[in-house]
């Protein structure tokens, strides 16, 4: 089985680098598979996550980021031209490669992917949801709307010339009801430690980039809630980003010796373990690997209810809690809560990691093995 990725780089600390590299070590680790990851943007530059030596990694040197900066009519014009270098440069590898299926992550490729007649499957897996994928905001001129509108059209009628289409949640799955051939699988944890947290430490964790996104602004309000009622409490969030964009929100709500931001650490699985409580504050999402991620580590959760993911990692009530989208006072009510029933919290943070135990990688890995076989019509593959 020859599977190729194509994705812009690998040097990028993202979490689309992170769970592609998760799961195309262990196809050629433990499947066997002959896997190629085709980039654009690396070049001569390190991968920020470990690669199997088995992996085979083809940079096409297409340089797209070099047009970031440059005038409007430069980049349109560099856009156009080092796509057609991107599609040719690609087309030959394929056709040197061979392989049996192709898994483009939604980025440039996507548009001529299907035009590739190398003989391959072709296959894409998005690590958003739909509702914010290509979307240009709420605060987006009319202008800027219409080009998103026209982009997700363009992007659909690519879709539907796929074999497959892997989409993160069924939350999801139900929006894309353009699609026909639309399957569901998680992504992989990255780690389940045999070391879990005791649940003890007077410390909340959130990880994620300082974006919008993550809705840190919000979580700092409802904090300050917390905070005032338990003061003993540290609040600690790791992220990469712009951190200083959210420091001075911080100092003004008074809760700057109790919310500490930190910046991405490699080793967040020994910061989970030192934590008691995950909380997420996301305004939307594809997945969230760090929250099933910190349930591994053995903690509760507390997570706003946002498209998507949340809602299919938390058992509410069981392993963690829901709370509706922006809904301060009960995002701080539940924190609390955990906070102040220590058995209940402890109870909480171990049956989270029993039930996390469905997105090891083994497992999540066996789904795209049977996804691929369905494919290629191959007979079952045996693992060395």
């Amino acid at each position: 089985m020859k599977i190729v990725y194509c994705c812009p780089a690998l040097h990028t600390a993202g979490g689309v680098e992170r769970v592609v590299l998760l799961k195309a070590n262990y196809f050629a680790e433990v499947f066997g598979y002959e896997v190629y990851i085709i980039t654009t943007e690396d070049k001569d530059q390190k991968a920020f996550y470990p690669v199997s030596s088995s992996i085979k990694h083809i940079d096409l040197d297409v340089n797209f980021d070099e047009l970031m900066g440059t005038s409007r009519f430069k980049r349109i014009t560099g856009y156009l031209q080092k796509q057609k270098t991107y599609k040719n440069r690609l087309k030959r590898a394929l056709y040197e490669i061979k392989p049996n299926i192709v898994i483009s992550t939604l980025r440039r490729e996507i548009n001529f992917i299907s035009t590739i007649k190398d003989g391959s499957y072709k296959m894409g897996e998005i690590h958003n949801t739909k509702s914010y994928f290509r979307n240009s905001g709420e605060n987006a001129s009319l202008i800027e709307k219409c080009f998103s509108y026209l982009w997700m059209r363009q992007l659909i009628n690519n879709l539907k010339k796929l074999d497959r289409f892997v989409v993160l949640t069924h939350k999801d799955k139900l929006k894309w009801t353009e699609l026909k051939q639309v399957e569901v699988i998680y992504n992989p944890i990255s780690f389940f430690p045999d070391q879990v947290s005791d649940c003890l430490s007077h410390q909340v964790i959130t990880v994620g980039r300082y974006t919008y996104q993550k809705g840190f602004d919000i979580l700092f309000e409802a904090w300050k809630i917390v905070s005032e009622k338990h003061p003993d409490w540290i609040l600690r969030i790791y992220g990469g980003g712009k951190r200083e964009d959210y420091q001075p929100i911080v100092d003004s709500l008074g809760i700057s010796k109790t919310c500490i931001l930190e910046t991405a650490v490699s080793n967040i699985d020994e910061k989970l373990r030192e934590s008691s409580i995950m909380v997420v504050s996301s305004r939307y999402e594809g997945f969230n690997m760090a929250l099933p991620e910190a349930m591994s580590c053995g903690l509760p959760a507390v997570s706003f209810d946002c498209d998507c993911g949340p809602s299919e990692i938390i058992t509410d009530g069981e392993d963690g809690f829901l709370v509706e989208m922006g809904n301060i006072s009960v995002l701080a009510e539940k924190i609390m809560y955990l906070i102040e029933n220590k058995n209940i919290r402890i109870e909480m943070g171990r049956q989270a990691r029993k039930n996390i135990e469905r997105f090891k990688i083994e497992k999540i890995a066996q789904q795209w093995k049977n996804l691929f076989e369905s494919l290629t019509n191959s007979s079952p593959f045996q693992n060395p």
